[in-house]
């Protein structure tokens, strides 16, 4: 027995037209989710008014307070009425909804907020007196004069006091404040040469400064490198790469991070488009392809890039909060990015994170320094091995056999100290290889770089030579739906040059008539849905590839130098020298470091030297 829908009534229902106050409602749930939505909007609106200086205070993770003070343009009083109705703004005429040069654009930010709280706007424009414009709940009151020095103060009470069901879902004061925090530092990182400041004055007073950054100088790298240093850590700008490259109609700039200081959750990367911060699947997509090579599944590469473009090859009217967007040619941006990166990545040739070293140093705890009385001046390093040599007791017979040392050191006077990576010194526990730089000392995980060298090795001749097919005795015929069938023909000449040859089979089947010969025996089936998942998801595929990819990495991984194999000192200043010339090689094959370099200062510091 069919239930009776709750939702359908027994009589004809009637259409009506909602009134303001519910119109503005809705549209508040849509624009307005929490409080960190209502201080996106505000502060973009900030910024599209020119603002060189933005401070946001906010109270109870901005439950009870939402204040947005800035030094922009400013608002007549004669249009403060009219910025709190819908569908009124500065930013377009509404002739081309395509050519947006500004954050805001739809005219829904303001009559939202005043419709679900407390909103007052005080405002002066150059020349005029201020003008101040109160509403609540959707109820305006009549403009006033008030009293401001210039811009726009637009403050925020009790936010969903009009819709408590609305506060039921908000989270902690706590959680909603480091959301809030997050809105800020986006934005910015969009505008280096601005100011922000961000304020909370829970528990009343004057509050706390939880955030500043001062407008940056400079040129573009300049000012980005600086306003990314004080959000993202001097680790981050130290560790990064710059990004710059244009391809039909798309610049793609910024700053992406080597693999080694990579995250364990993609909690460090960000994208903007045309200077407005998105969350975009395919640009996260796009930088998890360009990093696929190098980093293991469970690590999350770190950037801060941003991609311009003519306002009509996106679309940024996707959603009321702006944070998604669409590209006509998503295919060349994809491109531009992976492409980008790759090549940045290569041209960082053996360089590993600064953070490896310090890790290691972190790791090496030393006794409690006891204060010092005197320190001897470091001598020269001829004068120590002088001093050495006449201290040094002669060695009793059969001494050497005994201890059988774990370390083999080998004096290497052909190879100069003053190559990147040092001259080989000796090699420890059959494994690891100690360097000796001009200014320290590097460790070499002997079977890691050299997996890394066997594997670039093999991706060169693979792409010189092509990838090798073979064909199958019987084709293997796949069912799919009509658009499945069409997707994977349109990317039929993609795979053929991997090695996956596919043809149209009668219906909607396709027949599957050479694999890849380095994949061996091929679940066709189960890998032509792996690529149509991409497809949907990402616009292309690289499954293929990638399943290439681990078996070259698996076949360098049992070609490489075993640990625990003994090398003379020319074969490791071979694989020195090999690593120095060979992109990629500071990391092997899964993201980990091949080689730590310590400094001697901080070595020196290690043992209260310094």
């Amino acid at each position: 027995m069919n239930r009776p829908n709750p939702n359908i009534s027994a009589e004809r229902p009637a259409i009506r037209q909602l009134d303001e106050a519910a119109i503005n409602r809705i549209a508040a749930g849509e624009v307005v989710e929490r409080p960190a939505s209502a201080v996106k909007e505000l502060v973009e609106n900030a910024l599209d008014a020119g603002a060189r200086r933005v401070e946001v205070t906010i109270a109870d993770g901005g439950k009870t307070l939402i204040r947005v003070a800035d030094d922009g343009h400013g608002i007549a009083a004669g249009d403060l009425p009219l910025a709190l109705s819908r569908h009124a703004t500065s930013k377009i005429d509404g002739t081309d909804l395509l050519n947006i040069h500004s954050f805001g654009f739809r005219g829904e930010a303001l009559p939202s907020l005043g419709a679900v709280g407390r909103l007052t706007i005080t405002s002066r424009v150059a020349g005029d007196a201020a003008a101040e414009i109160a509403v609540s709940g959707g109820t305006i009151a009549p403009v006033k004069p008030a009293a401001l020095s210039a811009g726009t103060v637009v403050e925020l009470r009790d936010l969903f006091y009009a819709t408590p069901a609305r506060l039921k879902f908000l989270r902690s004061n706590r959680a909603e404040t480091q959301a809030i925090t997050d809105v800020v530092k986006r934005l910015a990182m969009a505008e280096p040469g601005v100011g922000f400041t961000l304020r909370d004055t829970s528990g009343g007073g004057e509050g706390r400064v939880t955030f500043r950054a001062e407008p940056e100088t400079g040129d573009m790298f300049d000012a980005l490198r600086g306003r990314l240093t004080r959000i993202m850590g001097r680790e981050f700008t130290e560790n990064a790469l710059p990004i710059d490259a244009t391809r039909e109609g798309f610049t793609l700039t910024g700053f992406a991070a080597l693999p080694t200081y990579s995250r364990g959750a993609a909690v460090a990367q960000f994208f903007f488009v045309n200077g407005r911060p998105v969350r975009d699947k395919q640009l996260i997509g796009a930088l998890r392809g360009a990093y696929a090579d190098f980093l293991s599944r469970d690590r999350h590469p770190a950037a801060a890039l941003f991609l311009t473009c003519d306002p009509h090859l996106v679309d940024v009217n996707v959603h009321p909060a702006k944070s998604e967007v669409r590209f006509r040619e998503p295919g060349i941006v994809r491109g531009l990015i992976v492409s980008t990166l790759r090549h940045a990545l290569a041209g960082a040739g053996h360089r590993a994170s600064t953070t490896v070293a310090q890790a290691t140093l972190g790791a090496m705890q030393p006794e409690p320094a006891t204060p010092r009385v005197y320190q001897m001046d470091r001598p020269a390093p001829r004068t120590i091995n002088t001093a050495y040599a006449m201290q040094a007791p002669p060695a009793a017979p059969g001494f050497a056999e005994a201890a059988q040392p774990s370390a083999r050191v080998e004096e290497v006077t052909e190879e100069p100290a003053d190559l990147p990576l040092g001259a080989a010194r000796a090699q420890i526990h059959e494994n690891y290889i100690i360097a000796q730089t001009e200014t320290g000392l590097v460790i070499v995980d002997q079977h890691a770089a050299h997996e890394r060298l066997v594997y670039e090795k093999l991706k060169r001749q693979m792409a010189e030579n092509g990838v090798a097919a073979q064909a199958l005795l019987i084709p293997e015929i796949v069912q799919l739906s009509p658009d499945d069938r069409a997707a994977l023909l349109n990317a039929a000449d993609a795979l053929a040059q991997l090695g996956l040859t596919i043809e149209p089979f009668g219906g909607d089947a396709v027949a599957v008539r050479e694999t890849p010969a380095l994949l061996g025996e091929v679940n066709a089936a189960a890998m032509l849905r792996d690529i149509l998942d991409e497809l949907a998801d990402l616009g292309t595929s690289d499954a293929v590839q990638s399943q290439l990819e681990a078996i070259l990495s698996r076949v360098a991984c049992h070609g490489s130098i075993r640990s625990g194999r003994r090398m003379r000192a020319d074969e490791m200043n071979a694989l020195l020298r090999e690593m120095e010339a060979t992109p990629h090689s500071g990391q092997c094959n899964h993201g980990r470091p091949t080689y730590v370099e310590l400094q001697l200062r901080d070595i020196e510091r290690l043992f209260g030297r310094t």
